[in-house]
């Protein structure tokens, strides 16, 4: 069929009449975010709560925290600054055992967060009833859990630690001669096992962000930016993890991208650090570490899909009526036996400082 010139027109017309009706709906977007924006930024102050947003999360919700007295941070900061803010409610921007922790170490205090669904596929990859009995095969080994865990499997280990101090506890526990379980990530497990030369056995689970970095198509990328930095987690694979000019959790991962002198940098973790990340150096090129499911196939695309859920909408619902069903709670006895693990973690960390 051939077109004519006054049907070619029509068609240029309708064209342009779409695109003129999305850009007019995008723009009434924009206007109506920005607007749910303050309204929550208002009602956020005037509650006196405190917003306490992980790295990981939108950027919107991290300035949100940032303009109205909370924290952005990694998981350790998180649980350090909900436990000695006066504030008595508490709204987590993260994932459940950001919530769970926070609760653990405030019981007194009401904890919420935009939406309880939020999980870790690390936290789901240890389910407590296999971890107890993985623990029970090897009752001589000191147990360490990561923080990605449930309040369950916290309250059954000797240490709960963070990506950002995990090396500096099991070096001194090693130096101790004590020999250990490692749960859940399997990656962070065998990097603090090579950093340190501990006897470990490891539980076999990983993160769907990290897993998915991987050596595929960064020759490519670093080929185009010759001078580029590589900064990897060490929830990530080996591969990346041998290739990187810095490893480290979040934090030291930031803190990485002021200490080098690289003016660019890949970052294999989660694509919501770059918010803070750029804040710190405004002058340098950040880039996305590509994933192994190039072409739209991967599970996370660096981004996890649990943190996506906290929403600005879930938080204003929050405000409004201090919904139950997004309060956290937990067990009063399982809290105080979760919480000795967690104060090692917050004394040994004091100690360091000293």
């Amino acid at each position: 069929m051939t077109l004519q010139m006054d049907d070619y027109i029509a068609t240029r017309a309708d064209v342009r009449a779409y695109l003129d009706r999305a850009l007019s709906d995008a723009e009434s977007a924009s206007n109506q975010e920005a607007e749910l924006y303050e309204e929550v930024k208002h009602k956020l102050l005037a509650s006196g709560a405190r917003l306490v947003a992980h790295y990981y999360v939108d950027p919107e919700l991290q300035r949100l925290a940032e303009e109205t007295g909370g924290i952005v941070s990694d998981s350790l900061e998180m649980a350090r600054f909900g436990a000695s803010d006066p504030a008595s409610k508490l709204i987590v921007a993260g994932v459940s055992f950001m919530g769970e922790t926070a609760k653990i170490l405030s019981p007194e205090k009401r904890i919420f967060m935009p939406t309880l669904e939020a999980t870790c596929s690390l936290d789901l990859g240890c389910p407590e009833e296999a971890f107890n009995a993985f623990c029970d095969a090897h009752p001589d080994r000191t147990v360490v859990v990561y923080a990605n865990t449930s309040a369950a499997v916290k309250a059954r280990a000797d240490w709960v630690v963070t990506s950002s101090i995990a090396v500096d506890v099991v070096d001194a526990l090693a130096a101790r001669g004590e020999s250990l379980i490692w749960a859940p990530d399997r990656y962070l497990g065998r990097y603090v096992q090579k950093q340190t030369n501990a006897d470990m056995l490891l539980w076999d689970s990983a993160c769907v962000v990290h897993e998915e970095f991987r050596l595929h198509d960064l020759d490519a990328l670093m080929s185009m930016h010759p001078g580029a930095g590589l900064l990897v987690h060490p929830e990530s694979p080996d591969e990346m993890i041998e290739r990187a000019d810095a490893v480290g959790s979040t934090s030291q991962l930031i803190e990485a991208a002021v200490r080098l002198p690289n003016s660019t940098f890949i970052v294999a973790t989660d694509k919501g650090i770059f918010y803070k990340m750029q804040q710190q150096v405004p002058d340098k090129l950040l880039l996305e570490a590509p994933t192994r499911g190039a072409g739209g196939t991967c599970q996370s695309c660096a981004h996890c899909p649990w943190m996506a859920m906290n929403r600005l909408s879930g938080i204003n619902r929050v405000l409004d009526s201090w919904d139950p069903a997004c309060e956290v709670l937990v067990d009063p006895e399982l809290g105080q036996k979760a919480m000795r693990p967690l104060m090692r973690m917050l004394e040994f960390k004091a100690s360091l400082s000293v």
